[in-house]
């Protein structure tokens, strides 16, 4: 009679009681996000996102990289999480910015979007290619407001977007731009890895003397504390034509997310909101689809180099806080990155 009891008892538990975290980049952990109606985009999701969950406390919205491989990072976040021991009440989501044009060559399931792969791309809130009317950024405010409902996730605390390389582009101009962030009633953070280039908030640049030099950059590998006394000022338009421009500057937003807001919007957002950087210690070489062009390369030469002057800047023009982890022994790797003991705390906070 006891075990007939105990039976009944354990199968009236709600699904999220006793159901284990979905942890493989498979159709069983997709989930469809309608848009626009007949428009829809994909992440990667440890448990459902339309099914009320009470165990979830934080969620981790991990965005991919230059070759919109959503299933490789959905990967590292969740042995992050694995190494974090937070499996069991953090909602881990890898949106896929998929993109069919000629350039990215993705397949799209029916009703998916195209995001831009070129220009002001998915990685800045360009318009899509399908629909222009509808952008990456529009994506991941669909993400939050979905998160943020109570009725769904009633102890939700606290959401981290992160994201490294191209990823880590798109968490830092999203951190600037997002329109939702600051309304939703839930704690929202922004942690922006290893980028190859950001929306500089104004028109100067790093002067390349001292700490600033190529020469420098090259060698700083060696020290596991952030560089200072960069030196910031007029730029020579001639030398890298466009060097303003969005998405590498705040000038020329013609389109997409962005389109209808000002300067000192976002300039101001990306000063009080919450957005620590993360800068590998030996991110100083050209790999893994380093950016080259002179844009970047007025930002300065290395990923590591451009990191650390644009952090100075924020702080020094814009009163931003700003933390910054040279994340130790690590290159332009993601899973290096994100399953490291720094780092841990960092994307999975406590959600009190």
């Amino acid at each position: 009679m006891r075990a007939l009891l105990f039976a009944l008892i354990v199968c009236s538990l709600p699904l999220w009681a006793h159901a284990a975290p979905c942890v493989s980049a498979t159709s069983e952990c997709e989930r469809w996000l309608e848009l626009k109606p007949g428009e829809r985009a994909m992440a990667y999701a440890t448990r459902p996102l339309d099914q009320p969950d009470p165990s979830v406390r934080r969620a981790l919205i991990m965005v991919h990289g230059t070759l919109r491989n959503a299933d490789h990072y959905f990967a590292s976040a969740t042995a992050a999480g694995f190494i974090a021991d937070a499996l069991d009440d953090t909602l881990i989501i890898a949106p896929a910015f998929h993109s069919a044009d000629p350039h990215c060559g993705d397949k799209l399931a029916p009703g998916e979007v195209s995001f831009s792969c070129d220009g002001d791309s998915w990685r800045s809130g360009g318009g899509a290619s399908s629909d222009p009317k509808l952008t990456s950024f529009d994506f991941t405010d669909a993400l939050l407001r979905r998160l943020a409902d109570k009725r769904l996730f009633p102890n939700l605390k606290v959401i981290v977007v992160a994201g490294h390389s191209a990823g880590g582009q798109f968490v830092a101009r999203y951190a600037m731009a997002s329109r939702v962030a600051d309304g939703l009633g839930v704690d929202v953070r922004f942690v922006v890895a290893n980028p190859s280039s950001y929306a500089w908030p104004d028109a100067t640049r790093l002067v390349a003397e001292g700490v600033g030099s190529p020469a420098a950059a090259a060698v700083a590998w060696k020290d596991e504390t952030p560089h200072a006394g960069f030196v910031f000022g007029p730029f020579d338009a001639a030398k890298a034509p466009g060097y303003d421009q969005w998405p590498y500057g705040l000038e020329d937003r013609t389109g997409g997310y962005t389109a209808g807001m000002s300067d000192d919007d976002l300039r101001r957002n990306l000063a009080h909101r919450d957005v620590t950087f993360l800068l590998s210690q030996v991110d100083t070489l050209p790999l893994g689809g380093f950016d080259a062009s002179p844009r970047s390369m007025a930002q300065g030469a290395t990923r590591r180099q451009r990191g650390e002057a644009f952090v100075q800047h924020i702080r020094q023009s814009l009163g931003a806080k700003a933390p910054v982890i040279i994340v130790p022994e690590c290159g332009h790797n993601d899973r290096c990155v994100y399953t490291t003991d720094q780092v841990l705390p960092v994307i999975f906070p406590p959600a009190q």
